[in-house]
């Protein structure tokens, strides 16, 4: 399995219906809002990494609202239950 994490720099008033169409795109498993130099970041799980390139350049490039992005592959996966712990960090687990 390989994983790709896509972070989108999205049109400013297009933020929200760019993170919904990216959640709508085939891979795509997690989209986030986030604060910083990026407006949005999509976890992609692919079979191979020859998919990428279809779900990169065949899907996410044929989205309007996206203005920039950046891909990175990952080399490993820790621990998913700690990962989504540090997530987690400052919620208050009575409001989820």
């Amino acid at each position: 399995m390989v994983t790709a994490i896509v972070m989108v720099q999205a049109e400013r008033q297009r933020v929200q219906e760019t993170a919904e169409a990216l959640a709508g795109v085939p891979s795509v498993r997690e989209v986030y809002s986030v604060t910083g130099e990026w407006d949005i970041v999509a976890i992609i799980k692919l079979a191979q990494y020859e998919d990428l390139d279809d779900v990169v350049t065949g899907h996410l490039r044929k989205l309007s609202g996206i203005v920039r992005t950046q891909t990175m592959l990952a080399f490993r996966t820790y621990n998913e239950e700690l990962l989504d712990q540090g997530f987690g960090v400052g919620l208050d687990e009575s409001q989820s």
